[in-house]
C-alpha cells in the first residue's frame, strides 16, 4: 500500500507520511542540517493537529532528514528576529512555546530518532517526544547563552527530561554532549549505531501497538498530572477515578476479556509498518 502523504502542496520543510497507523513527520531542510524557522514552527503544529484528531494514527515519530536530526534555529529566521521588535519577539517566541505544549500534550506515543547534531531548540523537540533513541555519534548543545541568549522557551521540557542539577551545568557551560553523557542524565533513552537507528524505533512500535490507545492517551495525561505533585486526597482521588473509569470503559472491558480468553486484543495491531519508511 503506498504511504498516505498528508496535505503535501502545504508542506514545504517537513515531510509526513501515515502508513499502518504510523505517522512519520520528517524535519526536511537538509541543506541547512534541518534548523527551524517560522514556516518549519507551523507546518509542525499543523501536522500535530491533523495527527491528533486522525484516530487511525496510533503514533508519531519524529526525524530529521540527512546527516543532522536539527541544528537549532535558522540563521535568516534568528537575524529576523534579532531586528523584530518586543511585541514580534513576543509572539514568534509564543509560537514556539505552542509547538512545544502540542508535542509534549500530544495524545499518542511519541518517538524521536536522532542523528548527528542536536542543538539548541532541537532539544525542545526531544524532550518533548515520550521516547528518544539516538546514533552513538549525536551530539547536543544547549548552546543559548553563547548568543547573549537563554534557552528559556524549552526550559521546562529540557528539565524535565535531565532534571535541574544537570540543568546547572549544561545550560551555563553550553557546551558539547555527547550520546553517553546524553543517556547518562536522561536527555535520551537508548544509544545504538546511525543505521539500526529505525531497529530500535520498530521494536517500540511493535510494543505500543499491542496496547489500548485510550489508555496510552490516558496514562499520558497520568504522568503530566501526578509529575512533581504531592500523594494528597486530591491526586488520590485523580488516580483513583482514572483507574475505575478505564476498568468499565469499552477499551478496558476488551482488554480484561481478551486477556482472560488468552487472545489478543481487538486493539492490538500486527503491522508491517513498523519498518522504517
Amino acid at each position: 500500500m503506498e504511504p498516505n502523504v498528508l496535505t503535501p502542496d502545504a508542506l514545504n520543510t517537513v515531510a509526513l507520511n501515515i502508513e499502518g497507523g504510523i505517522a512519520r513527520l520528517t524535519l526536511s531542510r537538509p541543506e541547512v542540517h534541518n534548523a527551524f524557522n517560522a514556516e518549519t514552527i507551523s507546518e509542525l503544529r499543523q501536522a500535530l493537529a491533523s495527527l491528533a484528531a486522525d484516530d487511525a494514527v496510533r503514533i508519531l515519530v519524529l526525524r530529521g532528514e540527512g546527516k543532522h536530526f536539527c541544528a537549532g534555529g535558522d540563521l535568516n529566521w534568528m537575524k529576523s528576529q534579532k531586528e523584530a521588535s518586543l511585541e514580534e519577539n513576543l509572539a514568534d517566541s509564543g509560537r514556539l512555546a505552542d509547538l512545544l505544549d502540542e508535542l509534549n500534550s500530544f495524545p499518542k506515543p511519541t518517538i524521536a530518532e536522532v542523528q548527528g547534531a542536536a542543538f539548541g531548540g532541537a532539544l525542545g523537540l526531544i524532550s518533548c517526544c515520550d521516547m528518544v533513541v539516538a546514533s552513538d555519534d549525536a551530539r547536543f548543545c544547549l548552546s543559548e547563552v553563547k548568543l547573549g541568549l537563554s534557552p528559556a522557551t524549552i526550559s521546562p521540557y529540557v528539565i524535565a527530561a535531565m532534571g535541574a542539577r544537570q540543568a546547572r551545568r549544561y545550560f551555563l557551560t553550553a557546551e558539547l554532549i555527547n550520546a553517553e553523557k546524553a543517556y547518562e542524565i536522561g536527555l535520551i533513552h537508548q544509544i545504538v549505531s546511525r543505521e539500526t537507528l529505525s531497529d530500535v524505533t520498530a521494536g517500540w512500535i511493535k510494543h505500543l501497538l499491542n496496547n489500548g490507545p485510550q489508555a496510552i492517551a490516558a496514562t499520558k495525561q497520568l504522568i503530566r498530572d501526578v509529575s512533581n505533585k504531592p500523594v494528597d486526597d486530591e491526586l488520590k482521588n485523580v488516580t483513583s477515578e482514572l483507574i475505575a473509569r478505564l476498568r468499565v470503559g469499552d477499551e478496558g472491558q476488551e482488554g480484561l476479556t481478551a486477556f482472560f480468553e488468552k487472545r489478543p486484543a481487538a486493539y492490538s495491531l500486527t503491522s508491517s509498518a513498523t519498518g522504517d519508511k
